[in-house]
Order: structure tokens, then sequence, then C-alpha cells
């Protein structure tokens, strides 16, 4: 399993990810898998515990390669 991690992106973007994912042919549970993290706050300094980002896992080493090529800047 490779992971590729979007950093920063709102959940319509990665949802808008997943549909081009799915569109090219590919099934998540079989060629890919995601996972989004809010982000977190701390509630007394109000600074980011960590940001937004969402994990991509896939299951083959090629398609991992194009996403990350293609979305990861």
């Amino acid at each position: 399993m490779i992971e590729v991690t979007i950093l920063d992106r709102d959940p319509s973007y990665i949802m808008d990810l997943v549909r081009e994912l799915r569109a090219l042919g590919y099934n998540q549970g079989k060629d890919f898998d995601f996972a989004y993290r809010p982000a977190r706050w701390d509630n007394f300094s109000g600074d980011a515990v960590y940001n937004r980002s969402t994990v991509f896992s896939f299951y083959n080493e090629e398609v991992a390669s194009w996403f990350s090529l293609k979305y990861t800047q």
C-alpha cells in the first residue's frame, strides 16, 4: 500500500478527486481508499494543532505515482 497525503484542501475538493478516480474506473476499497482529517485547534491559544489533510491509500504503485505527480505540489 502506498500513501499519498494532500494537505490543506477542503472536503469538496477531495470529493472531486474521488469522483475523478471513480470516473477513471478505479474502485474504492479495491484500488484506493482515503481518509480525511479535519483541522484541530488548540482551544486555549487558538493555534492549529494540525492542519486538515487527506491520506489516499493506493494498492497499485503506478496509480499512486500518477496521482502523486498530478495532485501534490
